[in-house]
């Protein structure tokens, strides 16, 4: 037997106690659901906080690198979104993307922020596009992170086959069979196998039945058409070695939305985990261009 699943079992130790320094929280909303998130509050700094959407096979732990870095300067949260983590899943069973940014907006309303940086993640960033739709008053800024477009525009054959796939792939496999088989997909050839271990780590985490509601999400989103309708500040990024939202497929929502694609080397879908420094900096130099919006 080789060492390597001790040294992976120590790198996801590691990785584990760097979360620690950010614990899951939970808040009970006025309409009776939970959500549970993570926090780091900067309490000396004014800046706008920046509230981190995950994707479809991810959670808020997944986003620890960016709790270290930025979390010096300004609040930076993270929720698991419905039907993940301890969140209490939306009603659907085939939900739309309205559902999910009706709990995100109860959720800042809980916790008294008034306006924000939302960064959306793939699946993520088809909530914030629906949030940023019905709620351009609560956004300095609107950051998508290879976003999922979403079927909704696609013939009802694509749709659901699409969806039937995916969902098939859960049921065969579990999550943890899940994480095994598609975490390889979410990262460039360019990972550390410390950041396999963590996307691995997090997709095994999600719970079924929120994943087949995202799964349904997807297939019924189409953030195109959300972005059309934003006036707001967006910025696109893409991994360029992203095989699940291409750079060509991101190109066409950074079109929808009126602004350039940023592409990213030596990155692929789960970039901000692999490639935490350039990331980062994308993300530090948008919610600074965003902080000066805050009163506008």
């Amino acid at each position: 037997m080789s060492a390597a699943p001790s040294a992976t079992a120590d790198q996801n130790v590691t990785l584990e106690a760097r979360l620690a320094r950010f614990p899951a929280q939970q808040i009970w909303l006025a309409s009776q659901r939970a959500v549970s998130y993570r926090d780091v509050d900067s309490a000396q700094s004014d800046a706008l906080p920046l509230v981190l959407l995950h994707g479809i096979g991810s959670g808020a732990a997944s986003w620890v690198q960016q709790f270290e870095a930025l979390g010096e300067t300004r609040r930076v949260l993270a929720w698991d979104a419905p039907g993940y983590g301890a969140s209490t899943p939306v009603n659907a069973d085939s939900p739309t993307a309205s559902e999910y940014a009706t709990v995100l907006k109860e959720w800042l309303d809980a916790l008294g922020i008034e306006r924000c940086v939302l960064l959306g993640h793939s699946l993520g960033a088809i909530i914030a596009g629906a949030f940023a739709v019905v709620n351009p008053q609560r956004m300095a800024g609107l950051l998508l992170l290879s976003p999922a477009g979403g079927y909704g525009a696609a013939s009802a054959e694509v749709r659901e086959s699409k969806r039937d796939q995916r969902l098939a792939m859960l049921k065969e496999l579990g999550p943890q069979g899940l994480a095994e088989k598609r975490s390889t997909n979410m990262l460039s050839a360019y990972a550390s196998e410390e950041a396999r271990e963590w996307v691995r780590w997090n997709m095994s985490r999600v719970i079924p039945h929120g994943y087949a509601q995202a799964t349904h999400l997807l297939a019924n989103a189409d953030l195109a058409s959300d972005l059309a309708r934003h006036k707001g500040c967006v910025n696109v990024a893409v991994g360029a070695d992203d095989t699940i939202t291409t750079p060509e497929a991101c190109e066409r929502l950074a079109l929808a939305a009126g602004t350039q694609l940023q592409v990213v080397p030596r990155a692929g879908h789960a970039g901000y985990i692999e490639a935490p420094a350039a990331y980062t900096a994308i993300i530090d130099t948008f919610c600074r261009a965003s902080d000066g919006q805050r009163s506008q």
